[in-house]
């Protein structure tokens, strides 16, 4: 009998070859039928009576055989070595008979020369027949387990392993056995609509890459810029993965109702292109002690350096434990932990008390608002150690002045926990780029080496030399055909949507725009993607239905502007300057500023965007 698909996981596990050996190693004559053994019995004389007649007593154990033989077709029998119980037999019987009957032996001994042609010998008359062990005859039950079938096997014959252990008993089953676990583990990933998407990662997979995972799922721009968020909302807390860390171990460190929120953002790694934005010269202790400006170098360096040691100083709100009240406190970040002065501004040793270490805890940015815990300002933080799971009581709950102060405190921590770490996260996808072999971009053939740029903007074609030049001819000609597209119709027959209908929908499409939001919601999204400058979004205007609303982020402050629009000579224009510099639709706009800064404070750099996964 073969079995089908069978894992070799059970087939190598030794306790099956440990149970084969101790069934073998039963003794045969336990295992049978105590029925056959009664009637067997019968058949023997167990009294010393002195005249027993040897004829007699051979023809009923004749009979007794024919018997048996006989039920062979009505039950169904095993043949079974039974030399042992044989042998017990023969030497009871010439123990009692031999002494008292040698006359009858030798009286009887042509008769019984006579029977043996029919008779099977009992007993082995030569040494060379004692090896031949004939087997009885056993009664086999009607319901028997697999087990017994197994008991059934000689005890004379070596160990036979068993290529199906499986089979062997109950025990044994498949069913039964434990089923090796494999390393995967289930993570579910949730988007900012609501979607869900579950994925089975290994045990060694880092947030990068389950990021990438999710991109490549979504089909969406992989510009390392997506996160994964760990959300707790009970405690109204949140933060964002590092690259470098194992999901698998956040997860564990989780409780039931958290979960990973898969979004963009822009400030993951900004502090390392604009430090000084990041890190106000009144808050690092080193910028006032060398009395200068500080190239952006040199600050990144000392903290990325492990053996200076830079120090991060400020006034913070803390929140007293078990009470709503706050109190105002001047606080020293350093690579040891995060310490507060019990004299005013004074750095003593004996003056300062550790309020958290770094090692074992995680910064987290609240969420809840002011409200919930009587905050004195909107920019509440909190320093929340990695194995607490809901407990409010182990949360050191913050609070700073202003956002750039809050920001400054929440990177100087990342950067004195994980160091170079972070940098080689940063540097990694960089990297990757710039080691990229030169057969992986396209070859260019020779004739399109020698191509050049050309403008046909007007009736004769001119070559370009400047690149830039060249980009703004490409882009106006783009434009043109756009035009040319939507004015462009069939012997004049109505086109099936009309060209001012076209532009009023056409940016619907696109990802930075986000519909009827309020603008709460706006400056949620906004700050949510990190409130780098360029971060932008556009929206319907709710106090203006034919207007929208552009917010933008600059130096850490969201700002909105509103489009207003214009009508001219029949069609409809969107303008940002009243009219000064007018588009035909928003995607126009968008362009436009994201190459010039005009009226705004900054280009657009940023989209604002939501995945579905």
């Amino acid at each position: 009998m073969a079995l089908a698909g069978c894992p070799d996981y059970f087939l190598r596990h030794s306790n099956y070859r440990e149970r084969m050996e101790r069934a073998s190693s039963r003794r045969p004559d336990q295992l049978i039928v105590s029925g056959f053994q009664h009637s067997a019995n019968q058949t023997l004389p167990h009294h010393h009576d002195d005249d027993v007649d040897l004829e007699q007593l051979v023809n009923d154990m004749n009979s007794s055989m024919d018997s048996v033989y006989s039920t062979q077709a009505d039950t169904a029998l095993l043949l079974n070595n039974g030399h042992a119980h044989a042998h017990h037999h023969h030497h009871h019987h010439n123990h009692h008979h031999q002494p008292h009957h040698m006359h009858a032996a030798s009286h009887l001994a042509g008769h019984s020369q006579a029977h043996r042609r029919h008779t099977p010998p009992l007993l082995p008359s030569s040494p060379s027949r004692e090896r031949l062990r004939q087997s009885q005859p056993m009664h086999i039950q009607a319901v028997r387990c697999l087990q017994e079938e197994q008991h059934l096997r000689p005890a004379s014959l070596p160990a036979i392993p068993n290529p199906f252990p499986e089979l062997c008993s109950p025990a044994g089953s498949p069913i039964l056995s434990p089923i090796p676990t494999s390393d995967n583990h289930i993570v579910k990933v949730w988007s900012e609509d609501g979607a869900g998407k579950v994925v089975e990662i290994p045990a060694d997979m880092t947030a990068r890459d389950v990021c990438q995972l999710l991109v490549y799922k979504s089909h969406c721009l992989d510009d390392n810029a997506w996160t994964l968020v760990e959300h707790h909302p009970i405690l109204g807390l949140e933060r964002c993965l590092e690259d470098h860390e194992l999901v698998v171990q956040v997860q564990a460190s989780m409780s039931s109702d958290s979960k990973f929120l898969f979004r963009k953002n822009y400030a993951k790694y900004e502090f390392f292109r604009n430090p000084l934005n990041f890190f106000p010269e009144q808050m690092v202790a080193w910028c006032q002690e060398s009395d200068g400006s500080i190239p952006q170098s040199q600050l990144l360096q000392n903290f990325l350096n492990s053996s200076s040691c830079p120090e991060i100083q400020g006034y913070v709100h803390v929140k007293e434990p078990g009470r709503k009240s706050w109190k105002k406190l001047y606080m020293f970040l350093r690579r040891s932990g995060l310490y507060y002065s019990t004299k005013g501004t004074s750095k003593e040793p004996r003056h300062l008390q550790l309020l958290s270490d770094l090692e074992d805890s995680n910064i987290f940015t609240v969420i809840t608002g002011k409200k919930l815990h009587n905050a004195p300002t909107d920019y509440q933080f909190c320093i929340k150690p990695s194995k607490a799971r809901s407990d409010c009581k182990e949360v050191k709950m913050l609070c700073a002045e202003d956002e750039q102060s809050r920001t400054c405190w929440m990177t100087a921590f990342r950067l004195l926990k994980y160091g170079i770490v972070l940098y080689q996260s940063y540097n990694g996808p960089h990297q990757r780029k710039s080691n990229l072999s030169p057969f992986s971009a396209p070859v260019r053939s020779v004739s399109e080496n020698s191509l050049v740029a050309m403008d046909f903007s007007g009736r004769t074609g001119r070559v370009i030399d400047n690149p830039v030049e060249a980009q703004s001819a490409a882009l106006e000609e783009g434009q043109t055909w756009r035009k040319r597209g939507q004015r462009m119709n069939v012997l004049g027959s109505p086109s099936p949507l009309h060209p001012s209908s076209l532009n009023t929908v056409i940016h619907r499409t696109q990802v930075w725009f986000h519909g009827r939001i309020m603008r709460e919601e706006a400056h949620k999204m906004i700050m949510q993607q990190g409130q780098v400058d360029g971060l932008f979004l556009l929206r319907d205007s709710q106090s203006n239905p034919k207007a929208f609303v552009l917010t933008l982020c600059h130096h850490q402050k969201i700002k909105h502007f509103q489009i207003l629009p214009c009508e001219e000579d029949g069609q409809v224009f969107f303008s940002l300057d009243d009219g000064a510099t007018k588009f035909t639709d928003l995607i126009h706009l968008v362009e436009f500023y994201q190459l010039n800064r005009g009226v705004l404070p900054c280009k657009l750099k940023h989209p604002c965007t939501a995945v579905a996964l």
